[in-house]
């Protein structure tokens, strides 16, 4: 007969309780600066709680017809490079932006946000850094953090590396649902600047900077006005919502946004068809917007295609909205008083679908 083993535990698995516990203590200030007053706090509970109304007078919504909305989405591989330079407070803010500024193309206004951390080992200071990140979001955002799962997988990730998910909720009336059947030839079409590069095309930046060109996170580059190249890069996406949710609110009848579109992978040229008729076309001014100096910087030093640069990233332009044209210049200089900088891109014509870039 064998010699008794000893008793083998979680943590000499891979898997600390212990380090789970302390997270949730150091993360719960981040999490509760993002409560309203339809958050229904359940510290401990198995789900978090939201009300779509609520009774108090001042503040009740008076929905008539709601309709819920969902999205789900990740920062991609923007996140090693986080991992690389230990800074974890941006890609946070990217994984909010990324989720609640596609259901804002529909009109929706966000609610509620959930993430999903997974990681080769929890340290509670770097899961803090990301949800601190993801609380900032939320609040730019108008929405609640309400809950979240953070996975400790020693078997699945590497040393060091680690993946975020988010998952976020919002709201629409019915009949405001904005879906672009209304687009028509004549409509405008207005641009939101982007921060940069958002969270797409970063496994071809990497390509670029790391492996041909040999940089490091670290470097000042010339072309970049002297920036630090990991600043330049995990600057984080733009949220819209406050702007577009002030804008939309001032038109409570008539109907003059007939489409937006949130630029992301696909760039301009894949992002603005989805919300385009077969009939019409989008025909945009190269020259009506700055294309920012990081955009050039890598289509030079790729080489890239221009062609595939207007594929892969957003070129200065985060969000798009196609207006009515008696509307397009008050609602560019109403954006611009929310904060935004606000391009006249060009004008939807007679077409097949398809975005055409002069």
């Amino acid at each position: 007969m064998k010699d008794a083993q000893r008793p083998i535990t979680y943590r000499q698995s891979g898997v600390d309780i212990d380090a789970n516990d302390e997270m949730v203590e150091r993360i719960y200030s981040h999490v509760g600066s993002t409560f309203g007053p339809r958050v229904m706090q359940l510290k401990g509970g198995f789900a978090g709680l939201f009300r779509l109304d609520y009774d108090e007078r001042l503040f009740k919504k008076n929905y008539k017809s709601p309709v819920l909305v969902a999205c789900t989405d990740g920062v991609g591989s923007k996140i090693q490079l986080a991992a690389e330079i230990k800074k974890y407070d941006t890609v946070g803010i990217d994984l909010v932006a990324m989720n609640v500024n596609d259901m804002l193309a529909l009109g929706a206004e966000p609610l509620f946000f959930l993430d999903y951390v997974a990681v080769n080992k929890l340290v509670p200071e770097i899961i803090a850094e990301l949800v601190k990140g993801m609380a900032k979001g939320c609040r730019m955002a108008d929405c609640a953090l309400i809950g979240g799962e953070t996975a400790e997988m020693p078997d699945t990730y590497r040393k060091d590396d680690f993946d975020l998910a988010g998952f976020a909720v919002g709201v629409i009336e019915r009949r405001k649902i904005i879906k672009g059947d209304n687009v028509r030839r004549g409509d405008i079409i207005l641009g939101l600047a982007s921060s940069g590069l958002h969270s797409n095309g970063y496994t071809l930046v990497r390509n670029i900077c790391f492996k041909q060109l040999g940089l490091k996170m670290t470097d000042r580059i010339d072309e970049l006005d002297g920036a630090v190249l990991g600043d330049v890069l995990l600057e984080p996406t733009r949220i819209y919502v406050r702007s577009i949710v002030k804008l939309l609110g001032q038109y409570k009848v008539k109907r003059v946004v007939h489409g937006m579109a949130h630029i992301t992978g696909g760039g301009l040229v894949g992002n603005i068809p989805r919300v385009l008729p077969r009939n019409c076309d989008a025909v945009l001014k190269k020259s009506s917007w700055p294309v920012p100096k990081i955009f050039t910087f890598l289509q030079e030093k790729g080489p890239v295609e221009e062609d595939e640069m207007f594929r892969v990233f957003n070129m200065g332009v985060g969000f798009v909205l196609i207006v009515a044209e008696d509307f397009a210049g008050s609602m560019q200089r109403k954006l611009t008083r929310y904060g935004e900088k606000v391009y006249s891109l060009g004008r939807i014509t007679s077409g097949s679908g398809k975005v055409v870039i002069k």
